[in-house]
């Protein structure tokens, strides 16, 4: 039972749910990001190259024989994977950097001095009396 109470704690944490939150988005933006290269990005870099679709460019390791299918090396995918991960490594990389600047900003501007309680300016009140 206290296994079940420490998972639950753990579960409903802040961190976690935030963690999951950005599971789910992060998802949803890989897939945004994979139908930019592959939509907008690889077409007219193909076609700079000489009309190449990048999904088509593979070496056959072994011909097709019969039933079975031809074995091959699909880097085409691979070079559109790469482009994919790229992009998504640039994107953490900005945010993560604009998350720092302003940790930084924050580290940056020094605390205001807490003001002095009542008994200590009242303790400096009856001193600087004390002086005249």
């Amino acid at each position: 039972m206290a296994l079940m109470n420490e998972f639950k704690d753990f579960a409903v944490k802040g961190n976690v749910m935030d963690m999951a939150v950005g599971i789910i988005i992060g998802g949803a933006f890989g897939k945004i990001v994979s139908s930019f290269v592959n939509d907008v990005l690889m077409p007219p870099l193909g076609m700079l190259l000489g009309n190449v679709d990048f999904t088509d460019l593979a070496i056959t390791l072994k011909e097709a024989a019969g039933e079975a299918e031809a074995v091959t090396l699909n880097y085409g995918a691979f070079i559109q994977n790469v482009v994919d991960f790229t992009i998504i490594a640039f994107a953490i990389f900005m945010m993560v950097r604009w998350i720092n600047n302003l940790k930084k900003k924050e580290e940056a501007a020094p605390a205001a001095p807490p003001a002095p309680s009542k008994e200590e300016t009242l303790l400096t009140e009856i001193r600087d009396l004390l002086k005249k």
